[in-house]
């Protein structure tokens, strides 16, 4: 194991800006990564985006055996000059992206540098890098969920648990429009002649609320409510934005159903609505496959995996939704995340990469 990492490279990517939006600072950060990991011997194929950064896909040989992709993303949540600064103590590293997930890209990349250096190639094991995971990533989830067939396994670098856990299920989140028509009247002349979407909104608003099942996990937000012209006027229009998370498929379906029928229902007469959005990410659900990943993974570096689940979404839920066991959670551990006072702690760093060595070497010798 590692006694000490020099974290001077990390520092040059963390003083780069990658705000999703910022494609020039997210793909510098990609050329970077691209320098690196073609000198370990992996290949790499562009997907040019022209107004976010490219995704990046490393490639290395295949032979017989398991295959294994390792995802990241490039991008953070940080506008320019709002938070772009490395610095470090003696505990700790701070700056955007150095737990999430800059940092987790850097512990892969460390880990596969080290079985590079052992074994003198590197093969089944791929890695992609997308540049819009921060805003959704509506335009490389098609991309994770397609190539995320190909492998029998993938490890996600996101931030670590407190205890080093690993994360083994992600909520499902989906984001929907409710947009209503009524008609609009003079509330005082001519009250009786309107007919209220605010009001509809407030029924639909109370509806849909109910559909939460905290015992299960599911949660129903309706967000942001907004509609009406002023206080003499019937309301002539109104939309609600709800959010949804759950916690399995069959409470992904129930609540799908039950928010359409709320959707089309209308509680005042003379309303209309039109109902537009989709699941943003579904649900990552832990199985016997992963429990049985996971032994094997514990058998292989000699010590207990802790596990946990989150309620946030990451790419985990992409390439567990295509059917590929997938584990998330093995970047470092680290707090503050879409903050300034985002930070990543150094220890964790070494045991991170360390794990993620022995798992490498595993699957290449074929003992996972």
């Amino acid at each position: 194991m590692q006694k000490k990492l020099n974290f001077s490279e990390l520092s040059k990517l963390i003083n780069i800006n990658s705000y999703t939006k910022n494609k020039k600072g997210v793909d510098e950060t990609g050329k970077l990564f691209i320098s690196w990991m073609e000198a370990i011997g992996f290949t790499t194929l562009i997907y040019e985006r022209e107004l976010i950064g490219n995704h990046l896909y490393f490639t290395t040989k295949k032979s017989n055996g398991k295959k294994m992709l390792l995802l990241g993303h490039l991008d953070t949540v940080f506008p320019p000059n709002s938070f772009e600064k490395f610095s470090e103590d003696e505990e700790w590293i701070y700056g955007p992206g150095v737990c999430d997930m800059k940092g987790g890209n850097y512990v892969a990349l460390q880990a596969l540098r080290n079985v590079y250096k052992e074994y003198g190639q590197i093969y089944n094991i791929d890695m992609l890098l997308v540049s819009d995971e921060e805003t959704g990533s509506d335009d490389s989830k098609h991309i994770t969920y397609d190539l995320a067939k190909q492998y029998d396994y993938c490890l996600v670098y996101e931030a670590a648990g407190k205890e080093d856990e690993v994360v083994i299920g992600r909520k499902g989140v989906g984001t929907f429009f409710i947009d209503i028509e009524g008609k609009a009247a003079h509330a005082g002349n001519h009250y009786s002649e309107g007919v209220n979407a605010n009001l509809e909104a407030a029924h639909k608003l109370i509806a849909l609320t109910a559909l939460t099942d905290l015992r299960k996990g599911t949660t129903v937000n309706a967000g942001k409510i907004e509609g009406g012209i002023g206080a003499n006027t019937i309301s002539p229009h109104a939309r609600l934005i709800v959010e949804i998370r759950y916690t399995s498929q069959e409470e992904r379906d129930r609540v799908l159903r039950e928010l359409y029928d709320i959707a089309h229902a209308s509680f005042v007469a003379g309303t209309s609505c039109t109902l537009s959005g989709d699941i943003q990410r579904d649900v990552m659900q832990s199985s016997k496959e992963q429990t049985g990943f996971i032994e094997k993974l514990e058998q292989l570096s000699l010590q207990k995996i802790k596990t946990e689940k989150r309620g946030g979404v990451s790419d985990a839920n992409v390439t567990a939704s295509a059917g590929t066991i997938t584990l998330d959670g093995f970047g470092p551990f680290g707090d503050g995340d879409h903050t300034i006072h985002e930070r990543a702690n150094k220890s964790s760093f070494i045991r991170r990469i360390a794990l993620s060595e022995k798992i490498f070497g595993g699957l290449m010798e074929n003992k996972i």
